[in-house]
């Protein structure tokens, strides 16, 4: 069987067969765990140049070094990462047995084992890494997998597909490529565990179609990611940094700063810097090799709606590093900077997803938190300062999927440590044993001892007359 498959019928007769597999196959082994992994890091190391390219021409325009950074590196740690610890992942845990039992020799555990077969849908921004980084999770549990890659990137998408085709049994790894039709069907399935990476309004209609098959998702969606720069700031750093988040695919990232909360009376100097931070990375745009193109004329479109509508609110908007004409055969764009709109501007409400950025001037960052939680949970939440006790306020005081202190989104970078969404920004994680645990069964086992002594005690029908009395004695508060 072919692994590219593009119909609903055929997908549905993979994943019976995949499941059918993975239920004559029983346990799976630390080793076996371990070869799948390293294919996909095999592949991944002999065709990397092959995937950059894909990806810059998918894109319009998008620099083979950063896919190779994002992308291949990324995905890369994620698969070693699972790769090198998963035996220790796997193994049973004790677990206390209660009295009397304890003492009889009654013994429990619990086991981590596979779920079967796993769905993963990626998205365009992040085409190899939000498929392979959860894969690395779903190998490391002993699981067989189904991939779906963005259509919006379709040659990125037809190479994953040939890749896997000749590295992998469709059986253990495979992947469909398809439209929008496709993955609606996708969602459908009778998966053991579901993936999706995209936006809110997409997760609820995937959370809805699994709901049919009652199948547990993992989702990684997104939202108007805060950062909060304190009165605490070195204003050149955080502005330094906010800018560099900027450039990087050209905010077309999950976890990329939407919001920043600057103190009304830095805000004008933190502008300054923050426009010279970001013309030092771009100093043009023209054709400049560095700059990620907003992925398709769709959602150019859609960017600059937003930026246009708080224009005409009354919102200032600086363009960096300088306004240009559109160019309809170029979608690199600069970095509109849109200056406190109008708290009812769309740009205010959904999720830029692109070379857009707010500034808002605040007073007091109780007004700040206050902001922060009248608005769906984010994806992710930044805090630069050195006010050890602000930060901790700010931490208690709100709620986000992940957060980096002293920099934007480079939490998502750690392998150890569970990456995903909270509230409307998703749920489940993926990332180090946290995501191995969220793509095993966790299956408690009791073994009780040879003796039982419950008839003796009284314990079975028909009760003694001492029965009652025996169970409203334990019932105390200590």
């Amino acid at each position: 069987m072919s692994s590219a498959i593009t119909c609903v019928d055929s997908l549905s007769a993979l994943l019976l067969e995949q499941k059918a597999a993975f239920n004559a196959q029983g346990a799976v082994s630390a080793q076996q765990r371990r070869e799948r992994i390293q294919r996909v890091i095999d592949m991944l190391v002999a065709h990397h140049q092959a995937l950059a390219e894909a990806m810059d021409a998918d894109f319009g325009g998008r620099p083979q070094g950063f896919s190779l950074m994002n992308d291949v590196l990324g995905s890369l740690g994620s698969l070693k990462h699972a790769r090198d610890h998963l035996e220790g992942w796997m193994q049973d845990e004790p677990r206390q047995v209660f009295s009397p039992y304890d003492q009889l020799g009654a013994q429990a555990w619990v086991m981590y084992q596979p779920k079967g077969s796993v769905g993963i849908l990626g998205t365009w921004n992040a085409p190899l890494y939000t498929l392979l980084s959860p894969l690395a999770s779903a190998l490391a549990a002993g699981n067989r997998a189904i991939l779906k890659p963005s259509e919006v990137v379709p040659r990125t998408a037809a190479l994953v597909a040939q890749l896997f085709g000749e590295w992998f049994d469709p059986l253990e790894v495979a992947v469909v490529t398809g439209g929008p039709d496709l993955a609606q069907a996708f969602t459908a399935q009778p998966f053991d565990h579901l993936v999706f990476t995209g936006s809110s309004a997409v997760g609820k209609s995937v959370m809805r179609n699994a709901a049919e098959n009652l199948v547990p998702v993992t989702l990684e969606l997104g939202g108007k990611s805060p950062v909060i720069v304190s009165r605490s700031a070195e204003l050149a750093t955080a502005a330094f940094r906010i800018a560099l988040s900027k450039t990087t695919n050209s905010g077309q990232v999950c976890i990329n700063p939407d919001l920043v909360y600057v103190p009304r009376e830095h805000l004008e100097s933190f502008l300054d810097a923050f426009a010279s931070a970001y013309r030092e990375f771009i100093p043009d745009l023209s054709d400049n090799p560095d700059v990620v193109a907003v992925v398709n004329a769709q959602h150019l479109a859609r960017v600059e709606n937003l930026v246009e509508q708080a224009r005409q609110a009354g919102a200032r908007v600086m363009s960096l590093p300088l306004a240009q004409p559109a160019d309809p055969h170029n979608r690199r764009r600069p970095l509109q900077v849109v200056i406190d709109p109008p708290q009812d501007s769309l740009i205010m409400h959904e999720e830029i997803f692109g070379p857009a950025l707010v500034m808002l001037p605040y007073d007091d960052v109780d007004q700040v938190i206050a902001s922060i939680n009248g608005r769906p949970r984010p994806l992710a939440l930044y805090y630069f300062g050195e006010d050890a006790l602000e930060q901790e306020h700010v931490l208690a005081h709100t709620l986000s999927g992940g957060v980096t202190l002293n920099d934007v989104m480079m939490h998502a970078a750690l392998h150890d440590a569970p990456f995903g969404g909270v509230g409307a920004s998703g749920m489940g994680h993926y990332h180090g044993r946290e995501g191995f645990i969220e793509f095993s069964h966790l299956r408690t086992v009791l073994k009780a001892p040879e003796h039982d002594p419950r008839r003796e005690w009284g314990l079975l029908p028909p009760y003694s007359e001492h029965f009652l009395a025996a169970m409203v004695a334990q019932i105390t508060p200590d």
